[in-house]
């Protein structure tokens, strides 16, 4: 952010002699690859000019990037690999932005594409992965590269059921034994991570409602079918009728963004729609929630004589941290910032389709802070005003250098 703070970004290392911290110079050119990503913001699957961008840096430093089969996105390896060795850590980014205005006052960088916006902080992640590629790149040509490297720029994470699948589809993973991200987070301060084993994001599904009836004249709504009316009942006691029908500890959460019906207020229509989310927290109630959704609605639609279509989109499972790729994340933040540098996190209801990736390779993400110390303005994820303070790309990257340091000495 453009406002800045006395934050002590040095940190207490513990591991003295380990290489990879970030030069003034590239730390200088990543912030300005970000404020440009930020400026150029695309939605998924259309991110040709942040895929040309991140070709043209990577070739600059000598590395041979691969654009995935979808045209958009890029993989890229940095180092060699000998038949028959260890397969690879993964680093991987996702590079698309939201269908939303950027309302920021004050900054250079606010958008300049009308309603997009780096409103959920990838544009950070893509130049933490980018800055941790460059130094790794750096460490390779001076032989101190301990085992080979996968950058991953995924294309299209906020379109479900999420990109990572076609990244995947490209041969991704091809490869990689292990695999970790970051995502950053409003909440945690600049210069922290958050940390959790197990899952740490929940399973997130589409839903879309369509009722239907009759019509006719607000005078008579005993002749008809009341869609206002049958609309709002869906709308309030489905998600009430879900919460006794799964076990609380699930955490499944129905969640509406969007109901339309009428034009006229004297008018019945004829017509009605919502649309929202369903979220749970673990992988039995997500393979259980088509079923008990469809079920909750037909009745509640039945008992209004609303003839009731639904179109159901599956998501993204939960993001399941592994152990030992959460201990390796600890390990690098501490190597670098210290313990005191890392606190324990809550599992969010966001969903976060790096859970793709987990379902092939152990691996673990992180929330990176990006939040001023002592800022109280609450600018959250997938709003307008989002901003993330910059120096949180210095600690993603030396956080992707000190995991792929440790990974390689352990092998």
């Amino acid at each position: 952010m453009s406002r800045e703070s006395e934050v002590d970004l040095s940190g207490e290392p513990s591991r003295s002699a380990l290489p990879g911290t970030l030069p003034e110079a590239l730390r200088t050119e990543l912030i300005a690859f970000r404020r440009d990503m930020h400026m150029h913001p695309e939605l998924g699957n259309q991110e040709f000019r942040t895929t040309a961008a991140l070709k043209h840096r990577l070739e600059a430093a000598g590395l041979v990037p691969r654009v995935l089969n979808t045209g958009t996105g890029l993989v890229c390896d940095i180092g060699s690999r000998e038949d028959g060795g260890r397969p690879m850590l993964a680093l991987r980014a996702d590079i698309d932005a939201l269908p939303i205005p950027d309302t920021k006052a004050g900054v250079a960088y606010r958008s300049t594409v009308p309603d997009r916006a780096h409103a959920c902080g990838h544009d950070v992640h893509t130049t933490a992965v980018l800055g941790a590629g460059l130094v790794l790149a750096e460490l390779d040509r001076e032989g101190r590269l301990p085992q080979p490297v996968r950058l991953i720029f995924q294309p299209a994470e906020e379109v479900l059921p999420g990109g990572a699948l076609d990244a995947i589809e490209s041969g991704v993973l091809e490869g990689v034994g292990r695999i970790i991200a970051v995502h950053c987070d409003p909440r945690v301060d600049v210069g922290t991570i958050g940390l959790r084993t197990g899952p740490i994001t929940s399973a997130c599904d589409r839903l879309e409602v369509s009722l239907d009836g009759p019509g006719g004249h607000t005078a008579r709504p005993h002749l008809t079918t009341d869609l206002v009316t049958a609309a709002a009942k869906v709308a309030t006691e489905v998600p009430a009728l879900l919460a006794r029908r799964v076990d609380a500890r699930s955490g499944l959460a129905l969640t509406w963004g969007r109901i339309a019906a009428g034009h006229a207020c004297n008018v019945i229509p004829q017509h009605a729609e919502l649309s929202g989310t369903v979220r749970c927290l673990d992988l039995k109630s997500w393979r259980e929630a088509p079923d008990l959704v469809h079920a909750a609605i037909d009745e509640i639609s039945a008992l209004y004589h609303a003839k009731s279509q639904i179109n159901y989109v599956r998501g993204v499972p939960p993001v399941v941290n592994d152990l030992m790729m959460a201990e390796l994340l600890r390990d690098a933040q501490t190597a670098r910032r210290g313990s005191q540098s890392i606190e324990d996190t809550e599992q969010s209801l966001g969903g976060e389709d790096f859970s793709w990736y987990l379902e092939q390779v152990p691996g673990a993400m992180a929330r990176l802070g990006v939040r001023t110390p002592g800022d109280t303005s609450r600018h959250d994820l997938h709003r307008g005003d989002f901003d993330a303070d910059e120096r949180a790309i210095q600690v993603g990257v030396e956080l992707f250098t000190a995991a792929a340091l440790i990974d390689g000495d352990r092998s």
